[in-house]
């Protein structure tokens, strides 16, 4: 092949960020969904600054004013009372600190976002792929219903039961974390207790309830995180009802109970991850998002890590000669920058998870389960303040500049040599 053409397979947010990162610099790109239709499933989601700042960079700072909201502070209260215990100033604090703001949005407000960035023609829907073989000239591509392609490399962006992954890694066994999520929207209108311009964390003694604002203020979406047995279908879909969040949340803060009676639908997300992989990629194939490194959603990094992949893959591809050596070469730096990072990002998400922090800091579970003493709040108030730190370092990271210092170090090397 003369030119470089690159297939990604799924059109999530991994997909189409990838997708778009590598059209913006002049790369031959397609993406294949097996969907029939381009859309996102899910309700709300948390954009860091490490995900922002190149999403702006995309160009799509406008879209994400209007759409997203940047949330003026955390507050973590009482599951029992709805008092609060600890304040972790966001907003114009973190974005100065980070250097692009926290925010948080509706999952399909994003996903057309990042189609808006992509020509129509360059997106197929309703193909599903269902093999492919590598060889000297490319990669051929086998859909359901007999379609065939070839592409000069093929990312697997196709999610948690990825059949790229399979391929590259073989079988797996899912890790169930133990617990299970209830989640979906609320209108704001509907919690006149809270405020729309905030995040919330109630902390109980065997689970957690997060809320956060989406739609520009207008909805909330929650998520309520609590132990459950093992053997739940590994879907972020699944369907569940409200007699589960009455049942989950009996003896709850009335702002939380609210969430019963006023719900528009349950979902029920079983958290599982896997374990991290020891490589990703072959000489024409790789992988990107969950395909590559599902994780736990305590840190709210699941969607970032997957959009920090594919600005990093496409920086790679660019940067490399074409043909099968500089494919090659683009997918072994690509893996070399952004694995080590993902398996730690994976594997810190798995400490935030409530019964493994219940074990860790039982005295966390026990100050907000009391009366809410002034010097209770100010020990979470510490508390708070240092998961907050915890997750700074990913919050700063900036794939893009790395990336960038790394070829003027390398050009300063070769020049001094």
């Amino acid at each position: 092949m003369t030119t470089t053409t690159i297939a990604v397979i799924g059109a999530g947010i991994g997909g189409l960020t990838a997708a778009a990162a590598l059209h913006r610099r002049g790369i031959d790109v397609h993406v294949y969904e097996r969907g029939d239709t381009l859309r996102e499933q899910g309700v709300g989601m948390h954009l860091g600054p490490n995900g922002t700042r190149l999403l702006n960079r995309m160009g799509l700072a406008g879209q994400l004013a209007r759409h997203a909201v940047r949330p003026e502070a955390l507050e973590v209260r009482a599951f029992h009372d709805g008092s609060t215990v600890a304040r972790q100033e966001m907003g114009v604090a973190w974005e100065e600190r980070f250097g692009a703001p926290y925010l948080t949005v509706h999952r399909g407000d994003l996903h057309r976002m990042l189609a808006s960035l992509l020509p129509a023609e360059r997106v197929h829907t309703g193909r599903e792929l269902t093999g492919y073989e590598e060889g000297a000239k490319g990669v051929t591509l086998r859909f359901a219903g007999g379609t065939v392609t070839r592409a000069s490399a093929l990312i697997g962006a196709d999610g948690l039961h990825s059949l790229v992954r399979r391929r590259l890694a073989g079988p797996e066994r899912p890790v169930y974390s133990g617990n299970c999520a209830l989640r979906g929207l609320v209108d704001a209108a509907a919690l006149p207790d809270l405020d729309p311009a905030l995040m919330y964390m109630f902390a109980g003694p065997v689970g957690r309830v997060l809320l956060y604002p989406v739609r520009g203020g207008r909805q909330f979406t929650y998520v309520v995180v609590a132990p459950a047995p093992e053997g739940l279908d590994e879907s972020w879909t699944s369907t569940a009802g409200p007699a589960d969040l009455d049942a989950t949340l009996a003896g709850w803060a009335p702002q939380v109970r609210a969430l019963v009676g006023t719900a528009r639908e349950v979902r029920r997300w079983a958290l599982y991850d896997r374990a991290p992989l020891e490589r990703w990629s072959t000489a024409r194939t790789t992988l990107l998002g969950d395909a590559a490194h599902p994780m736990l959603p305590h840190h709210g990094q699941g969607a970032n890590q997957a959009i920090e992949d594919g600005v990093a893959l496409a920086i790679c591809l660019k940067e490399e000669a074409s043909g099968a050596a500089g494919i090659a070469a683009a997918l072994r730096r690509y893996e070399a920058t952004r694995r080590p990072h993902t398996t730690r990002v994976q594997l810190g998400s798995r400490d935030g998870r409530p019964t493994t922090t219940q074990k860790r800091n039982p005295s966390m579970t026990n100050n907000l389960g009391n009366n809410g003493s002034n010097n209770n709040r100010n020990v979470n108030n510490r508390n708070v303040k240092n998961q907050a730190a915890d997750v700074a370092w990913i919050l700063a990271n900036d794939v893009e500049a790395n990336l960038n210092d790394n070829n003027i170090n390398n050009n300063l090397r070769n020049n001094a040599a």
